[in-house]
């Protein structure tokens, strides 16, 4: 998802080529993990880290963007579902979702809240520190559960912008290894992506990757940095489109520092 100001982009090289910086402790548990995961057939599962609370958080986000309602977790970690029919939600995503979860790549999901180098979401390409040969590709998706707190805004901007299409944000990274907008007033193709989600969930669409400031008067009293991001919808007649807008403490939410872009999974 990482949205941020114009100047910092987190390109296919940043994601790829770094192989140096933040080390994840993985222990025994992942491991574990991973074995429970390869027998159930699921290929996304979060860390110990992710409390019950917010498992069921994230997989009610889901459920709501695909449709599945048998979306879940299990005791293990495991992302399962969609083996009935759909009420409503992304056709895309069903179809997207599906094919990560039962994909070659191993994607672990992290609590990051809190975290001031993470924005949100972020992917960090992982290695295997011991008995590489033979394992498959793996990723860790960090997410910052507290910064989805920090946002306001108009309510259909809300529902368009959450932990559950944060986390497809990043999903799509790995899978597309779709590059991010460079410029402002560009979405970036792996925006693009999820925008057609969001068309088939009848919700508006994200207009720009960036982040912008908040036009108001700057007040030295104040500490706080506000920016905005905005989101379109098509309106009839055609060829209109309403704007809807959300807002944050860019302070408070923190920001990405593309030279941290490592994990390591043992």
């Amino acid at each position: 998802m990482l949205p941020r100001s114009q100047g910092i982009s987190f390109s296919k090289v940043a994601r790829v080529a770094c192989v140096v910086a933040i080390v994840l402790p993985f222990g025994s548990c992942l491991s574990s993990n991973l074995i429970k995961a390869a027998e159930s057939q699921s290929h996304i599962l979060c860390r110990d880290n992710i409390s019950n609370v917010r498992r069921q958080e994230l997989a009610g986000k889901l459920r709501k963007i695909t449709g599945w309602s048998d979306l879940d977790f299990d005791p293990s970690g495991g992302l399962h579902g969609g083996h009935g029919s759909a009420t409503g939600g992304s056709k895309t995503a069903r179809e997207f979702l599906a094919g990560v979860m039962r994909g070659p790549a191993v994607v672990v999901l992290e609590d990051a809240s809190k975290n001031p180098d993470v924005a949100f979401c972020r992917v960090n390409p992982a290695r295997w520190t011991k008995d590489a040969e033979g394992k498959p590709a793996a990723y860790v998706v960090q997410i910052d559960f507290s910064d989805f707190e920090q946002v306001t805004g108009d309510e259909r901007a809300l529902e368009a912008f959450d932990v559950g299409w944060g986390l497809l944000h990043e999903l799509d990274h790995v899978v597309n290894d779709s590059p991010d907008a460079n410029s402002l007033g560009e979405a970036g193709e792996c925006e693009d992506h999820i925008n057609q989600m969001r068309s088939e969930c009848n919700l508006p669409q994200r207009a720009d990757y960036y982040f912008t400031p908040l036009p108001l008067t700057p007040d030295p009293v104040f500490i706080t940095r506000l920016v905005r991001l905005g989101f379109e919808q098509e309106q009839t007649p055609p060829n209109k489109k309403k704007r809807y807008w959300l807002v944050w403490d860019a302070n408070a939410v923190g920001g990405l520092d593309v030279q941290k872009q490592i994990a390591s999974l043992r």
